[in-house]
């Protein structure tokens, strides 16, 4: 398949080396540094030699929050049966956009990415691909990442925002009070430096892409909750209740499946 790639950051790149073994690629980036990294892949930088490439598949990885931008960029070089698809973190925007185009779609999310994953070995890491998308669509990632053993789930467009709102804005918001009320310790203890360990790898990503996951709608509801219950525990702190604290610590236990 000719398959023309837009952005090669972190994810574009895995993708580029994943497929350029059995698939045609040229790939383009703002930063033509991260292109011409991606050595023995060919490169496009006028709108002519994507039109003249006329790819069957257009996968768009730029940065969150300039997805749309960059399909609307690009829509009037592709041919009509080309087919869009996108690797977005939040899908906000999204449904809209593909739904006007009127063109086949894939919309998915590794969720190996951004920070922790060996992308060498995705043995066992997940990956969403929207039930929305069109059958040839879904048919191209499964057969992609079930052969790297990655596990395969189909979700919605609104139910992927939820669960990223719960999977990757909940423990991203918590890193963060984590690093917002840190302090330099000479002599810091095993769990204070696997907490910061995290707090590093997160806070080393790009900004743009921490601040679209955390702008997803759902996001706020899950920060409402991590309030709520940060509340309820100050009340038990400071009452020294030990029976309510026993309770609370249970709850936690089953909510991890401890129990």
């Amino acid at each position: 398949m000719r398959i023309a790639i837009l952005g090669a950051g972190r994810m574009g790149s895995w993708l580029a080396n994943t497929l350029r073994k059995d698939h045609e690629l040229i790939v383009r980036d703002s930063d033509a540094s991260h292109a011409e990294a991606l050595g023995g892949i060919g490169r496009w930088e006028r709108d002519e030699e994507l039109r003249a490439f006329d790819p069957e598949l257009f996968i768009n990885c730029v940065p969150l929050g300039s997805t749309v931008a960059a399909f609307k960029a690009h829509e009037m070089l592709l041919g009509p049966a080309c087919m869009l698809a996108d690797i977005a973190s939040v899908k906000t925007g999204l449904p809209a956009y593909y739904a006007a185009s009127a063109r086949p779609f894939v919309s998915t999310h590794p969720m190996f990415g951004p920070t922790h994953a060996d992308e060498a070995n995705l043995h066992e890491q997940n990956a969403v691909i929207i039930k929305e998308s069109c059958d040839t669509g879904k048919a191209f990632f499964r057969s992609l990442y079930a052969g790297l053993g990655i596990r395969i789930f189909e979700e919605g467009f609104d139910e992927h925002d939820r669960t990223v709102a719960y999977s990757l804005a909940t423990p991203f918001a918590s890193t963060m009070v984590f690093a917002a009320c840190m302090r330099e310790l000479d002599a810091p203890g095993t769990n204070f430096r696997k907490h910061l360990d995290i707090a590093r790898g997160l806070l080393a990503e790009d900004d743009t892409l921490l601040a679209e996951i955390l702008f997803n709608p759902h996001t706020v509801r899950q920060l409402e909750l991590i309030n709520s219950r940060l509340a309820y525990l100050s009340h038990i702190i400071k009452d020294r209740d030990h029976d309510e604290m026993g309770k609370f610590l249970a709850g936690l236990r089953k909510n991890i499946g401890m129990s």
